[in-house]
């Protein structure tokens, strides 16, 4: 029998002792966890006291927002946070947590003429690697990620677009950082090292590379692709077909009139599925989504959207798209962000367009791609850059990244990363089974990366 729910009154009394006690409940099934595990392979007991999220006012300020407008339970809250520690979490495409730019860095590298692109370049890095090299920064990422209880990211290891030597950027980032601290975050490049991953106590990240890499020479179709497969030696495991704009493969969303997949789309299809590597529409038009979905012959993935049918948006994916993606295999991954989400765009739109998609076309055919990421609190004011026109990959239709009117203002803050375990508590009090929630917070991903590599 489903749990009583409380009412508003008695919720904000209870509020914080909840907090307490799913706080417990999590710490609780961590350590239980970790003392399962060899002491070689699990966080340290210094880097556990680290990661104690419990004083971080800005993920303690999230959690309430979220607690505020789910109201669970007191049953409901220990059985989803419980279910959540227990769990291979997955999320379907996302961010590690942003570590702060050194500002003094950057202002040196200004004052000696560093180009736009140069101080772009150095803030990226330094946001993607000094967890990895910073005391303070680690300390802060270790929080976010024992907050969210989170196994592994799809990762985006890979800057919208096609040249090779573009893509390299983000990938390497992410390969230094794992390297150094393999001991909490490797490179997973299987399922199985994900699944290693919750029984050791560790992270990991599976990388996406946010397009196919192309030669550009057009020699043949063959010469072409070659780099599909020498990234995924370096570790990709998934890539848009477009972005927002056309490409050479198809229509990006942000595109007025949508053409399809192009010849050329369909032997990159054909190429991604060969080498094991996801094929993700994600950031493509309609009909490109659903050319590449009738000619894909493993599972494929939208990793990051929403339901058109909920709130049409150029970031979602009518009913159309959805069934042919899930007549792959595949999966839809519902986004974190308020704008594509409509409604209140808050937690609680998150997991109705969950539900459009478990109800409609199944629970195995649905995950949570949040597209988002928790940022240091040690974050300071960086130097103004030089002033520079509005990047190709960004040109979005002017009013995609408007809220729509019912939008709450903190919706943003119900959907944080770190909270990460009040989604699964929120699948709880919908009425969703266990193991239908195991299979939405992590499976789901888990099993469509194993049909990639098959």
């Amino acid at each position: 029998m489903k749990s009583r729910r409380i009412g508003r009154r008695e919720f904000v009394g209870n509020t914080l002792g909840m907090a307490a006690a799913g706080a417990a409940a999590w710490n609780g099934a961590n350590q239980a966890a970790a003392a399962r595990t060899s002491s070689s392979a699990a966080p340290s007991t210094a880097e556990r006291a680290a990661a104690d999220w419990r004083n971080n006012e800005v993920i303690q300020s999230a959690r309430q927002a979220a607690l505020d407008v789910l109201a669970p339970s007191k049953k409901d809250l220990e059985h989803g946070l419980e279910l959540h520690a227990h769990s291979v979490v997955f999320d379907a495409y996302g961010f590690a947590p942003r570590a702060a730019a050194d500002a003094d860095a950057i202002r040196r590298e200004l004052e000696e003429g560093a180009s736009a692109e140069e101080l772009k370049d150095l803030r990226e890095r330094m946001m993607m690697t000094r967890y990895a090299t910073d005391p303070a920064e680690r300390a802060e990422f270790l929080q976010a990620w024992e907050a969210a209880g989170v196994t592994c990211i799809f990762q985006n290891a890979g800057e919208e677009g096609q040249d090779p030597l573009r893509l390299l950027k983000r990938l390497a980032h992410f390969t230094y950082a794992t390297d150094l601290m393999r001991d909490v975050l490797f490179k997973a490049v299987t399922p199985e090292d994900i699944e290693a991953a919750k029984q050791q106590g560790r992270r990991c990240l599976y990388f996406s590379g946010n397009g196919v890499p192309l030669r550009q020479q057009w020699i043949s179709v063959e010469d072409e692709l070659r780099y599909v497969e020498i990234f995924f030696e370096l570790g990709i495991r998934m890539m848009h077909v477009t972005y927002q704009r056309r490409n050479m493969l198809g229509d990006g969303c942000g595109e007025e009139h949508d053409g399809g997949l192009s010849d050329f789309g369909r032997a990159a299809v054909a190429e991604m599925n060969r080498v094991g590597v996801l094929v993700d529409v994600a950031h493509s038009g309609w009909k490109t989504s659903l050319d590449a979905a009738k000619v894909s012959q493993k599972p494929m993935v939208a990793s990051h959207t929403t339901c058109a049918a909920l709130y049409r948006h150029v970031r979602s994916k009518p009913d159309e798209v959805i069934r042919a993606i899930v007549d792959t295999g595949g999966l839809v991954g519902i986004c974190c962000v308020p704008a594509f989400l409509g409604g209140t765009g808050d937690i609680a739109a998150l997991l109705d367009h969950v539900d459009h998609v478990a109800r409609k076309f199944g629970p195995e055919h649905v995950a949570i791609g949040t597209d988002v990421a928790y940022v240091s609190r040690n974050s300071k004011r960086v130097p103004g850059l030089p002033r520079r026109r509005k990047e190709f990959r960004s040109l979005w239709p002017d009013d995609a990244l408007t809220p729509a009117p019912g939008v709450r203002p903190n919706a943003h803050r119900t959907l944080a990363w770190t909270n990460w375990p009040l989604f699964t508590v929120g699948l709880v009090q919908r009425g969703y089974g266990d193991e239908e929630i195991r299979k939405i917070i992590g499976g789901n991903m888990l099993r469509v990366a194993r049909a990639a590599l098959a």
